[in-house]
């Protein structure tokens, strides 16, 4: 590993805990109409929105529980491609996959690189048994992906009364 920030490396990424000085792409990411149709509008507007974004979510996670969402570099650039990791969210039981890729690198094998990865990780230095994703219906790259890497559909969820009905995929180790 190239740094004590870095999760884990495949032939292509670097996959790395997300930092402050991450601010200006975490914004332009939740701000793409996909991240906003399929998982939210996060309210963040500004680099200082992302920072604060950055701090009470993944850098968060982190420190209570040792993983979160992690970046997701170019080895030959550098550039922050995506997001990718484990997700300890409230109303699920089990650690969540979450992935988010820019557009201009959708499609080209970084979000399963990427996912596989970390999943890995989930498994090797966490122990976890079990790893479920939940997908907005109609996001149909998302399913793909994750049938790819071996999840497959176990039900409908909502993560609050009321809430948006989710399907909920299930990888068993």
């Amino acid at each position: 590993m190239s740094s004590p920030a870095s999760i884990a490396e495949t032939p292509r990424l670097r996959i790395r805990r997300l930092d402050a000085g991450d601010a200006v792409f975490i914004c332009e990411l939740v701000n793409d109409p996909d991240w906003i149709r399929n998982i939210g509008d996060k309210g963040v507007r500004t680099p200082d929105d992302a920072r604060r974004y950055l701090e009470k979510g993944p850098i968060a996670m982190y420190e209570r529980v040792g993983f979160g969402l992690f970046a997701v570099e170019l080895k030959k650039s550098g550039e922050c491609a995506g997001i990718c990791g484990l997700i300890r969210r409230e109303g699920l039981d089990d650690v969540d996959l979450g992935f988010a890729f820019l557009p201009r690198f959708r499609g080209a094998g970084y979000a399963f690189e990427a996912s596989s990865a970390v999943i890995d990780d989930g498994t090797q230095r966490f122990g976890l048994r079990r790893i479920v994703a939940i997908v907005s219906q109609g996001n149909e790259a998302s399913k793909s992906l994750l049938e790819k890497l071996g999840f497959r559909f176990e039900r409908m969820v909502a993560l609050q009364p009321g809430g948006e009905s989710l399907e909920l995929y299930a990888l068993a180790g």
